[in-house]
């Protein structure tokens, strides 16, 4: 068995890897960039290595480096966790090469599956369905658009080399492909060194359905059932489950049979998913179930499969690459309940996702209710950094049936506290209790077509406005941001000699929204949270930050003045306009590339664009501004 393990990653899976080796009794490594200098995973390993600057391409993603911090302290193997060098046949090979155990699947499986064209050739020599489309070498222009012609639009563009929702483009018409081509292609350059695409007929109602798979070195392979990932953000999941609502027996045990064909095909090793796309406008069938790609390594949504069936993947990860057989055979696994993940972000809904970076002066689940499994890689006073994906934790429910799992999940959510930094958390709660969840009709789409009421925060209501006035006037709040055990003492309300009691008070929101209320000092639950001169409460996962004076405005110019703000620091990649240039109402200006992501900036009315800061390549700062549209007559 492995005694010292390097963990080749940051966060949420780096704690997560370390709590199991911790169990087993292995010793750990973490490395970091100077980002993460103080992040939770390094505190928590045994020892920690620096490996250089904040971007990842300087740091997680120089194999040389990892494995010279392996070498250094020992550690016998290494881990690559999900995302960075994961995936990277070339770095699990080095890692091979220089004397150690690369707990993942072998290199040749990795290259067989990392590039979709081969895979999906390889995938029907093997008697797997795939999806009709386009694999073929010819990438010119006009050759990818005739073909995507002949396929019919919708049509979906993905990078051969891509993953993580990364290089993937929805074209809906003709007249689009080029420029939708050619944003995919750019995407898929800068974060795979690949820019070679292939096309598939883009399914109407598509759910995405995903098989668990293990092998080992004795030639075992098994299927640990399947999630449903349907619900997704710009190609990348929100909400996981398993098992899969709606799938029968029958079209279980076919697709899960295809999933192992699938493994074995390419003699499979550890821990692996292989994904497919499911026409479900007849619900789950498995002739309208298609093949789209293996993931060689552990998911982030593996815990919805740990939950149900009682396995430690990590575990078994670090047992199969240590040479021992997979611990269970097939007929030895079973379903047990259902579970939920929910992914917390620091991000956006409203404003198209967006991330948010800063510190989390506070960050609270509400457990009071439910013992719900979080794995993060954060904590009050961490930071999101705008250099690696800003997930802030994965919130997993575990129960006899949905119903009670979203119950619990949605339970968890109600009370969850982010601030100053921006998360997820309201609209995850909006979308476990949409009707369309509820009743199990999911689709890829579904965000989109109801992102707008799902994104809604509720009006506060008298004992959130009590629950505020109460912190601001030094009654008990349950937990203060810089001391997490440290409760903050009552004192006395509202109180004036030879006076009488105030009765009413206004409060205001961080909008400027004034509230004006009966104070009733029985209304008022108990999580609120004073930072500063706020009181931070949070309402059906929404939190509300209230103040007794007036809200400091940034005196920054905004998209209603037409100023175009950059909305976090990031890097100019594309600038379609000129100065001087007449722009419509949301018409593209340029491409701010950051945190790993495209982001697209528009016009806000129809103008012309009269000054223009921002250069292709240039690096420009939080709310810099990049360009000013002056408004139409």
């Amino acid at each position: 068995m492995i005694k010292k393990l390097l963990i080749a990653n940051r966060g949420e899976i780096a704690c997560r890897i370390m709590r199991t080796a911790r169990q087993m009794g292995v010793a750990t490594v973490a490395v970091y960039s100077d980002a993460d200098a103080k992040a939770l995973h390094v505190r928590s390993a045994d020892e920690a290595v620096h490996i250089g600057p904040s971007p990842a391409a300087e740091s997680y993603l120089v194999g040389e480096k990892i494995i010279a911090a392996a070498k250094e302290t020992g550690a016998e193997a290494i881990h690559p966790g999900y995302g960075f060098l994961s995936e990277n046949a070339d770095f699990a090979q080095a890692v091979i090469d220089a004397g150690l155990i690369w707990v993942g699947p072998k290199p040749d499986s990795i290259r067989a599956m990392g590039l979709k064209d081969a895979a999906k050739t390889l995938m029907v020599e093997a008697g797997v369905p795939v999806t009709p489309g386009y694999l073929g070498k010819d990438q010119s222009v006009e050759r990818l658009k005739s073909e995507a012609d002949v396929i019919g639009y919708p049509v979906l563009i993905k990078a051969v080399a891509g993953g993580g929702g990364k290089g993937m483009r929805k074209v809906e018409k003709a007249a689009d492909f080029e420029a939708d081509l050619e944003s995919c292609k750019r995407e898929a350059k800068a974060s795979f060194s690949n820019d070679e695409v292939l096309l598939e007929k883009w399914i109407t109602s598509p759910r995405h359905i995903e098989v668990q798979v293990f092998g080992d070195a004795h030639g075992n392979v098994v299927h640990l059932f399947e999630r449903d990932c349907s619900l997704q953000r710009r190609h990348q999941k929100v909400i996981e489950e398993a098992p899969a609502p709606g799938m029968d027996e029958a079209t279980r045990e076919e697709i899960c049979a295809a999933a192992v064909r699938a493994a074995k095909a390419v003699d499979y090793e550890g821990a692996g998913t292989i994904e497919f796309i499911a026409d479900a406008s007849e619900g789950l069938r498995a002739d309208r179930i298609f093949f789209m790609e293996m993931n060689t390594r552990l998911q982030v949504e593996h815990p919805v499969t740990e939950e149900i069936t009682g396995v430690d993947l990590v575990e078994w990860q670090l047992r199969v690459a240590s040479g021992e057989p997979i611990p269970l055979k097939q007929e030895e696994l079973s379903i047990n309940g259902h579970a939920i993940e929910a992914r917390l972000y620091a991000e956006d809904p409203a404003k198209g996702f967006l991330p948010s970076t800063g510190r989390l002066d506070v960050f609270s689940l509400d457990q009071s209710l439910f013992e719900l499994r979080v794995d993060t890689g954060v904590e009050t006073g961490s930071e999101i950094s705008p250099f690696y994906d800003p997930m802030i934790a994965k919130v997993i429910a575990h129960a006899h049936d949905r119903e009670y799992a979203i119950m619990e999940l949605q339970a968890e959510l109600a009370n969850t506290a982010v601030w100053p930094v921006t998360s997820n958390s309201g609209f995850l709660y909006n979308l476990l209790g949409s009707e369309a969840f509820q009743k199990a009709e999911l689709d890829t789409g579904l965000i989109d077509r109801i992102l707008e009421q799902l994104s809604c925060p509720p009006s506060p209501d008298l004992e959130v406005l009590n629950a505020a006035h109460q912190a601001l006037n030094g009654s008990a709040s349950p937990f203060s941001p810089e001391d997490p055990n440290k409760k903050i003492e009552t004192g006395l309300s509202n109180f004036r000699l030879n006076a009488a009691r105030k009765t009413t008070t206004t409060l205001r929101d961080q909008s400027g929204e004034s509230y004006t209320f009966k104070i009733d000092a029985k209304l008022g639950h108990s999580f609120r949270w004073v930072h500063g001169e706020q009181a931070i409460v949070p309402l059906n996962g929404f939190a509300f930050a209230f103040s007794s004076g007036p809200v400091r405005g940034t005196g920054q110019a905004s998209a209603a003045d037409g100023a175009i703000l950059a909305p976090m620091p990031g890097k100019v990649i594309a600038v379609d306009i000129s100065e001087g240039d007449n722009v419509t109402a949301g018409q593209r200006l340029m491409v701010l590339e950051a945190m790993k992501m495209e982001h697209a900036l528009t016009a806000p009315f129809d103008g012309t664009v009269t000054e223009l800061s921002a250069s292709e390549g240039g690096q420009v700062q939080v709310e810099a501004v990049l360009c000013v549209v002056e408004p139409s007559e």
